[in-house]
């Protein structure tokens, strides 16, 4: 049996729960570990934290609270935010983390993304690539939560960061982000041809059929946030997951 990785986000901040809309205007949904029970039953693939105001309080990632998410999660987690060294990877992966996520500071220091490989194996070490489209509709990579512009293109820092040792991308249009428009399949489609690493797409999805044109552009794998925590057309929060059934019928599952 083919299955496209389905895989909720969750973004944290201050420690609780929080959803944006193009990075920006957070609204509080939760707490982390009462979600990722719920996930639990609903058997997801994987699940993803970013803890989003790690790298802007410049701190590293709070070890102890991910001990305690990680020991709640029946699935394999990924973990991104503040991390800048390798000893943070290490202590990381002995919390419970699978996947370590890099972002700004795999921007930084390209080497920190080698040493963790090396250390753990590519298929542990993703990169978070934040993407917006400039006043010139050119698509560039973000860091620090989509406040710096890097001046990079996409296709091409996804391959620098598959040379420097990332078993896998986090492809992340925050044009899109919280916006229900759909994913942005054209940079789905630039990114996937530039690299032979798995891409996971995010950002934009309204619906399980949008999870399923993604995988049509090259996505190995399909994350999102709003769809899987807000229900309705007030965004009441509830937590959901597609069935299996849901899954199928929209080729996900083959």
């Amino acid at each position: 049996m083919m299955r496209t990785r389905v895989i909720p986000a969750l973004l944290i901040q201050k420690g609780g729960l929080v959803k944006s809309v193009k990075f920006k205007d957070y609204k509080y949904v939760g707490d982390p570990i009462n979600a990722v029970r719920i996930f639990n039953e609903k058997e997801v693939d994987e699940i993803v934290i970013l803890d989003i105001s790690a790298t802007a309080e410049k701190r590293g990632p709070n070890i102890q609270k991910i001990r305690e998410i990680a020991s709640e999660a029946f699935m394999p987690l990924g973990y991104g935010g503040g991390i800048t060294r390798l000893e943070e990877i290490r202590e990381l992966i002995t919390a419970g983390v699978e996947k370590v996520i890099l972002n700004t500071s795999a921007f930084q220091n390209p080497g920190l993304v080698e040493e963790g490989a090396k250390y753990i194996g590519s298929q542990s070490i993703v990169v978070s690539v934040d993407v917006k489209k400039n006043f010139w509709g050119k698509y560039k990579v973000y860091v620090q939560n989509g406040g710096r512009n890097t001046g990079s293109d996409p296709g091409g820092y996804a391959r620098q960061m598959e040379n420097a040792g990332a078993g896998e991308i986090l492809l992340n249009s925050i044009d899109r982000d919280g916006t229900f428009a759909g994913y942005d399949t054209e940079l789905i489609k630039i990114v996937c041809d530039s690299v032979s690493i798995p891409v996971v797409a995010i950002g934009g999805a309204a619906s399980v059929s949008d999870l399923a044109e993604a995988a049509q552009f090259g996505a190995s794998g399909v994350s999102a946030g709003s769809i899987f925590v807000f229900q309705g057309p007030h965004r009441a929060v509830l937590i959901s997951y597609p069935s299996q059934a849901e899954l199928k019928k929209n080729g996900l599952i083959k």
